[in-house]
């Protein structure tokens, strides 16, 4: 005899589970073991233990899959015809020339221009543009504008961005002269799979442009870390091979063309920033956000540098958690905002990395260059990193953030104002140029640029900038008016969405950050030169206030030398004094613009902020909202009826049913075991200070539960199959659980939707009793006994 029987199950495992999304339909098969015993029963053997169903009402996600990084770079869809070897022989030639411009060919402006390659370019030359997907199948971006595409040389770029005239070819520089061109300094070049021709393209790139040859060599596994420091005198190009967890092997990684481009872009523009510093170049074996973590790594462990990133991936939940990547010692961190218009994307919305934005540049080798952000550059506002110190509300040129907000910085990105690149394809050894841009471009260009500024800081026996860098951008030159005015352009037009904050504006946003550098002053700052005589710097704030109570506050004022105060705008009975501090003692309901002026007292320079006061009106009771509560019988039941205040409430209730409390000071109403009826429950909310009260009442409707069972009697023949249905009714969403004891001997289920049949195939003469229970995830139960009754005939 059978001491039980799990319904739905072989009998080898007894248990089974019913999942329930929509209408899903499992079959449980019949159970009870073998034959039935030779010697009539006047009765079916009934299982001693429970048979249990479960029903899921979710459904079982898939993992997502590994996390992969893109690089960020853009080429216009042309092979452009090779510049001019001018700066070969006098490195600075170009310097003062207008830059190239080359017409797209009509078939190939349709290309988009991210991460299209040489190979892609070669495919659409020879098949046509149609057989070019978009890169990883997104959107086409095809170059904006008329077509024509303006590249920039090495020369014009220093030149246009202020970094000093490289040295004349051939000649040795003198230590000032190294030092602001980057040497005994090291640039981290981090990226994914393997460029096999990168040390060929950067000779190109050198002999084109009259820069400095590197020295190239390949770190073996057994390679001692950290690296001995850098050249003072020389290049070096040092490549690096890094394994899935961070430790250097001799075996490059596979090729990609995407990312052979990105590190062609990279290492170049690094270089031709930082011509004397040294390039590490770590190759990750694969584009997962893991392996590039863990070069990231292992750059850290080769010593001081600057480490650049021309990549990125959405961020998420998890972008915090990989913040220890970007605290290595005297190590400063830089990665591309994106390629996407307004988005954030991880490493550059990291707060202790240098988000670089990108602008599309107009320079004519004479005169000042002109800019305005560039319509695809990243940049936003962060839906998780908090609002760093640097990033603090008040700060001029900032604003209110209501997170971390990138970029910080930025520089050309425009594909159709963008830079030289020399390239070749996989299994050549032609050089052929590209205009590149993007993101990539710019993030690279600031590496060398803060490269440059740590070998001058070593010249004046100063620490490394290290991460020091955004409280040295942000605080010390961004904060001060005239250092920022000295050290940067600030980005006033053009945008990357339609938000609010998509466009840029006047000081710091999210399109260029600060905006682009005045790279001689800039580099001067940085290494902490003498700052100009500036004025006094204003710092804004939100005062509030209470109608009938005097309002008292302190202006914060940043100067080096005593100052005299006046406002503007104030409201009448406000009063400033020569200490800085504002009064007003009979305030009136309403919000102020008041301008508070502060004027050095030796160098007759002012400086202004904008004060927002905001008084209160009188005090008003607190509003309880009232509304109608639904409940179930049995179901515990809660719901706030907390009030929006100031001050400390406390909460009481009248007219509640037994057993219904509320939290005196949340609000918090609770009932754990409702009880069918309708209740009308006056909850009362108490200011503490004010001593003003207010009321609302609340309808609380408790209905029966949501879950039945109906099952029929059965009624059979001895012999005969018998078959009968139990159905379930329960609310949707819910997960089941369904017991059955008192089952007989050779009795079965099965499952559709929510209704379980009953089949036995041999019934035995007797009265028979299902009970069947049901339970849901709400604690909801519900119980049914059905019948059986099995005759002779």
């Amino acid at each position: 005899m059978h001491s039980s029987s799990i319904i739905g199950l072989p009998p080898a495992s007894r248990a089974t589970r019913w999942l329930m999304s929509g209408v899903v339909a499992a079959a449980l098969a019949a159970c009870g073991g073998g034959g039935t015993d030779p010697v009539a029963q006047a009765q079916a053997e009934i299982a001693t233990t429970t048979t249990t169903l479960h029903l899921d009402g979710a459904e079982v996600g898939t993992a997502d899959p590994a996390l992969l990084a893109k690089p960020t770079f853009h080429v216009a869809p042309v092979v452009l015809t090779p510049p001019d070897d001018v700066d070969e022989r006098e490195a600075n030639a170009s310097a003062f020339m207008a830059p190239k411009a080359q017409v797209v060919p009509s078939e190939l402006r349709s290309l988009s221009t991210k991460r299209l390659t040489i190979e892609a370019l070669e495919v659409a030359r020879t098949k046509g543009a149609q057989a070019v997907k978009s890169a990883d199948g997104e959107s086409a971006t095809p170059l904006a504008g008329t077509g024509v595409v303006t590249t920039y040389t090495v020369a014009q770029m220093r030149a246009a961005y202020g970094f000093p005239a490289l040295p004349a070819v051939g000649s040795v520089p003198t230590g000032a002269q190294a030092a602001q061109l980057g040497a005994g300094q090291t640039i981290y070049i981090v990226a994914a799979k393997h460029n096999p021709n990168v040390a060929a393209e950067l000779a190109a790139f050198n002999q084109k442009f009259g820069l400095p040859n590197c020295a190239v060599r390949t770190l073996a596994p057994s390679t001692s870390l950290p690296l001995a420091a850098a050249s003072a005198s020389g290049c070096e190009l040092v490549l690096a091979y890094s394994t899935t967890t961070g430790t250097l092997t001799s075996t490059p990684p596979a090729y990609d063309s995407g990312w052979a481009t990105e590190i062609a872009l990279d290492v170049q523009w690094s270089h031709a920033m930082a011509p004397l510093a040294r390039i590490v170049l770590v190759e990750a074996p694969d584009a997962s956000v893991n392996s590039l973590a863990y070069a990231i790594r292992l750059a850290n462990s080769m010593g001081p540098g600057v480490l650049s990133m021309s990549f990125g991936a959405p961020e998420g939940t998890w972008t915090s958690s990989l913040d220890s990547l970007f605290t290595g010692t005297n190590m400063t961190y830089l990665a591309a905002t994106g390629d996407n218009g307004v988005s954030v994307m991880w490493p550059s919305v990291a707060s202790n990395v240098l988000g670089v934005g990108g602008t599309s540049l107009t320079y004519t080798g004479t005169g000042t260059r002109s800019e305005v952000s560039w319509s695809g550059t990243g940049g936003g506002t962060s839906a998780y990193v908090p609002t760093p110190t640097y990033q603090q509300s008040g700060l001029p040129g900032v604003g209110s953030v209501a997170r971390r907000t990138v970029a910080d910085v930025a520089m050309n990105a425009d594909p159709a104002t963008g830079n030289y690149v020399a390239v070749i394809a996989q299994g050549s050894t032609t050089v052929q140029w590209i205009s590149a841009g993007g993101t990539s471009l710019s993030s690279p260009m600031w590496a060398g640029l803060v490269a440059v500024a740590n070998a001058t800081r070593l010249q004046a026996s100063k620490p490394l900038l290290g991460g020091s860098a955004h409280a040295t951008l942000y605080s010390q030159i961004g904060a001060v008016p005239g250092n920022y005015a000295s050290g940067f352009a600030d980005i006033t037009s053009g945008s990357h969405g339609t938000c609010s904050t998509c466009a840029a504006r006047s000081g710091y946003d999210q399109l260029s950050g600060l905006g682009t550098p005045n790279a001689g002053s800039l580099i001067s700052l940085l290494s902490g030169a003498s700052a100009p005589a500036v004025p006094p710097s204003v710092t804004p704030a939100t005062i509030t206030g209470q109608v009938g109570t005097p309002v008292s506050f302190t202006v914060s004022v940043t100067a080096p030398n005593p100052l005299t105060y006046s406002l503007s705008g104030a409201p009448s009975g406000m009063v400033i004094s020569t200490t800085g501090v504002v009064t007003w003692s009979t305030p009136v309901a309403g919000s102020y613009a008041v301008t508070v002026v502060a004027k050095d007292t030796k160098t007759g320079l002012t400086g202004q902020g904008v004060y927002t006061v905001n008084i209160a009106p009188p005090p008003s009771a607190p509003v309880v909202a009232g509304g109608t509560i639904s409940g179930k019988v049995g179901v515990a039941l809660s719901f706030s009826a907390a009030v929006a205040s100031s001050n400390p409430i406390t909460y009481s209730m009248t007219g509640a049913p037994a057993g219904m409390t509320i939290n005196s000071t949340t609000g918090m109403v609770s009932w754990s075991s409702p009880v069918l009826g309708t209740y009308s429950v006056v909850i009362t909310a108490k200011d503490t200070k004010t001593g003003l009260s207010g009321k609302g009442t609340y309808s609380v409707q408790i209905a029966t539960s949501a879950l039945t069972i109906t099952a029929p009697a059965m009624t059979g023949v001895a012999g005969k199959v018998l078959t009968g249905t139990i159905a379930i009714s329960a609310q949707p969403g819910t997960s089941l659980s369904v017991s059955i004891t008192g089952v007989p001997f050779g009795m079965g289920f099965s499952i559709s939707g929510t209704t379980i049949t009953a089949t036995w195939p041999s019934p035995v003469t007797g009265n028979y009793q299902l009970t069947v229970v049901a339970k849901d995830s709400a604690g909801r139960t519900a119980q049914a006994l059905v019948p059986i009754t099995i005759t002779a005939k």
